[in-house]
C-alpha cells in the first residue's frame, strides 16, 4: 500500500510571490483593475436591483471563487488563490463604485477619486494627493486579509466552504465599511 504524499511547498517561493504580487498590485494593478470595470453597468444594477442586492450579488460572485478555490485543497488553491485574489479586489471595487453611486448619485469616478474611497474605507490616511505608498499601503492591507485565510483552505471541500464564507463576508464586511466611511473630497492633482 503506498503512502499518500502531499505536494511539497516552498514557503520562501511563496513569501516572494507575495511581494511580488503586492509589488504588481501598488504599481499599476489597482489601476488596471479599476480600468475593467464597467462603472455604467454598476449604475444600472444598482437602479434595477436596489444597493443592498447589488451587494449580495458581489459577495456571492466573490465567495463563488472562494469556493473554486478551496474546493481541491493545495492543488487548486495554488492556481486558484491570484485569481480569487484579483476576482476578489475586483467586487470589493464594485462595490465601492455602487455605495458611492447611491450616496452621491454619480456613477463615473476617475480613479483617483475612487482609490481616496477605497482608503478612507480601509482607514488607510490619504492626506491631500494620492501617493505611492498611499497605494503600497492599501495594498498591504488588502492582502494582509486576503492573505490571512488562505491557509484554512487546504483542506479539499472544507476549503470550499471556508473560501467561499470568507470571501462573502470579506465583501459584506467592506460594504459596511465604505457605508460608514466619511465623504471623500475631490482629489487635487499637483503636478
Amino acid at each position: 500500500m503506498r503512502a499518500i504524499t502531499l505536494p511539497k511547498f516552498d514557503l520562501q517561493k511563496a513569501k516572494s510571490n507575495f511581494r511580488k504580487g503586492f509589488n504588481h498590485l501598488s504599481s499599476g494593478g489597482f489601476q488596471k483593475i479599476f480600468d475593467q470595470i464597467d462603472q455604467l453597468g454598476i449604475k444600472k444594477g444598482v437602479d434595477q436591483m436596489g444597493l443592498d442586492k447589488f451587494i449580495n450579488q458581489c459577495a456571492l460572485l466573490a465567495a463563488g471563487s472562494g469556493v473554486i478555490t478551496g474546493a481541491g485543497g493545495i492543488t487548486t488553491m495554488l492556481i486558484g488563490v491570484p485569481l480569487d485574489i484579483i476576482n476578489l479586489i475586483s467586487q470589493q471595487f464594485r462595490v465601492t463604485l455602487a455605495v458611492s453611486y447611491y450616496h452621491t448619485g454619480s456613477y463615473k469616478l476617475s480613479f483617483d477619486e475612487f482609490f481616496k474611497i477605497v482608503a478612507s474605507s480601509l482607514k488607510v490616511d490619504t492626506g491631500m494627493a494620492m501617493s505611492k505608498t498611499v497605494m503600497e499601503e492599501v495594498a498591504q492591507k488588502l492582502l494582509l486579509t486576503v492573505g490571512s485565510k488562505t491557509a484554512r483552505r487546504l483542506v479539499p471541500v472544507v476549503g470550499a466552504v471556508i473560501g467561499g464564507t470568507a470571501n462573502y463576508l470579506f465583501i459584506k464586511r467592506m460594504a459596511n465599511s465604505v457605508r460608514k466611511a466619511p465623504p471623500v473630497k475631490k482629489v487635487i492633482r499637483i503636478i
